[in-house]
């Protein structure tokens, strides 16, 4: 029998030490069992120089929820040219907790603050994201480019 998993201060603090430590700066904790679940939940600690490369889900059952747990997060919507359309601060006592983002959304997330955490969940079962769900215009992680991408986005929020 499966027991129930608290999320207490300590489950964060282990996890923001394991995105610290992390080549990508970012870990997920996984509550469910594996890639293939019909429903994903996870914790997402994100450190400040953390990139993720500005994505969309297309699958009609992709839409996924963020909720802020600690820290303080930017996420960024965007159109099919890569303009800005939105963005917000998610912090858990700030005005706006978290975010519903619809299927075929363009989106990221920024860490505003050391240490940013927020749980996530969305439908599975887990699937690369495809060529058509990665932003053209935005470069790659890994991309000499992606450091002055995301230093811009983080200014959307200063």
């Amino acid at each position: 029998m499966r027991h129930p998993e608290l999320i207490d201060q300590s489950l964060l603090d282990r996890v923001i030490a394991a995105a610290e430590q992390a080549v990508r700066r970012r870990k997920n904790y996984n509550f469910h069992k594996t890639d293939e679940a019909a429903c994903h939940r996870l914790l997402n600690a994100l450190e400040m120089d953390s990139y993720i490369r500005p994505h969309r889900h297309c699958a009609p059952s992709k839409d996924e929820t963020m909720v802020a747990l600690r820290g303080r997060l930017g996420i960024v919507f965007f159109d099919d040219e890569g303009n800005v359309v939105s963005s917000a601060v998610l912090e858990p006592l700030g005005t706006h907790l978290g975010v519903n983002i619809p299927c075929g959304a363009w989106h990221t997330m920024v860490a505003l603050a050391p240490g940013s955490v927020f749980f996530e969940a969305k439908a599975g079962p887990y699937v690369p994201l495809a060529d058509g769900e990665k932003a053209p215009w935005a470069p790659a992680e890994g991309n000499g480019e992606a450091g002055a991408y995301l230093r811009n986005l983080r200014a959307l929020f200063s």
